[in-house]
């Protein structure tokens, strides 16, 4: 539903423009955000690395500045105890990952998916 604007089969479940505000920069410039590059390092949501965040979402705001491979306007979120996924609607898709292991071990593994999906990609 949300790679598909909102829709499935058919059925309108959000309005283009609600998921367009949900998945866009809703920070405002100049906010400080204290110690977050160590936190989650390549899914850090910050300016730094062209992430910020969205409603309910991390999103990437700026190519070429994030560690790990994607396109701008793509979302994602970590969960605490190693789930992620994220959908890239430039790409059409989207990817589930759902591990057990504690936060701070899984970024090898968000990382090597995201590399994974993309180097298959075939334009």
């Amino acid at each position: 539903m949300l790679v598909n604007g909102g829709e499935l089969n058919g059925v309108r479940l959000l309005s283009p423009k609600t998921l367009a505000i949900m998945t866009s920069d809703q920070i405002p410039p100049g906010t400080a955000r204290v110690g977050m590059l160590e936190a989650t390092q390549d899914m850090t949501p910050i300016p730094e690395i062209g992430q910020s965040f969205g409603l309910g979402f991390a999103v990437r705001t700026e190519a070429g500045r994030s560690p790990v491979s994607g396109s701008v306007g793509d979302y994602f979120w970590p969960g605490a105890a190693g789930t992620y996924f994220w959908i890239d609607p430039q790409e059409k898709l989207f990817a589930v990952m759902m591990l057990q292991k504690p936060f701070e071990q899984v970024g090898p593994y968000r990382r090597a998916l995201r590399e994974i999906v993309y180097g298959a990609l075939v334009h």
